[in-house]
Order: C-alpha cells, then sequence, then structure tokens
C-alpha cells in the first residue's frame, strides 16, 4: 500500500460543497453518517488526489489552505472565470470553497 496525506477540510453543507470540488474535477467516492441527520463524513478524488470533507464541528478549522497542482490550470481558470497569476514559481491562482477554505491550484511542471 502506499503511503498518503489525505487533507480533511471542515464543510457546513457537504453535498454544496461535493458539487464546489466537483467543478475541480473531483468525484464524490462514499458519504458516511452514523444515523439519519447526523453530520456527514465523505470522500471527494481527482486521480489519485483524495480530501475529507467533514461537517463534524473539531475534525477540521475554517480558512485550511490546500495546494493542488494541476495540468490544465487554463481550464480551472476558465471554470471559475479568474486569470491565473505569474509567481517567481510558476503560475497559479487561489479560490474560496463555499466554507471559505483556501485551495491554490498551481500548474504542473512549473
Amino acid at each position: 500500500m502506499n503511503e498518503e496525506v489525505i487533507p480533511i477540510l471542515r464543510v457546513v453543507e457537504a453535498a454544496k460543497a461535493v458539487a464546489w470540488y466537483a467543478r475541480l474535477g473531483f468525484q464524490q467516492q462514499w458519504e458516511h453518517r452514523f444515523e439519519p441527520g447526523l453530520p456527514v463524513f465523505t470522500e471527494v478524488a481527482r486521480g489519485r488526489v483524495r480530501l475529507f470533507l467533514s461537517e463534524h464541528e473539531g475534525d477540521a478549522r475554517p480558512d485550511t489552505l490546500i495546494y493542488l497542482r494541476v495540468a490544465e490550470l487554463d481550464t480551472v481558470a476558465a471554470e471559475f472565470g479568474i486569470r491565473p497569476e505569474e509567481a517567481p514559481w510558476g503560475r497559479e491562482l487561489e479560490l474560496r470553497d463555499p466554507d471559505g477554505n483556501r485551495v491554490r491550484v498551481g500548474e504542473v511542471g512549473a
């Protein structure tokens, strides 16, 4: 088994967050809740990149920053209607999900 780190992001409404991350190319893999009406814990994946999204208070703090490298930065920029910026290390852009988590997206190879 390959070792990996999977960031956990705090979300208020998992379904809304899953739809937003789908715009970045992520697909929901599974969803768990202990009983109907209790908070959701779910996984989204984009290829081998995975994120856990949690409605559970205390699992993560708001305003978290994650960095995602993609091969098609211009496609992501067009989806969100923004322009990538030039940084000394390469092109990137920054987004905020519906819960205020920051997603910085950079170009692979940059």
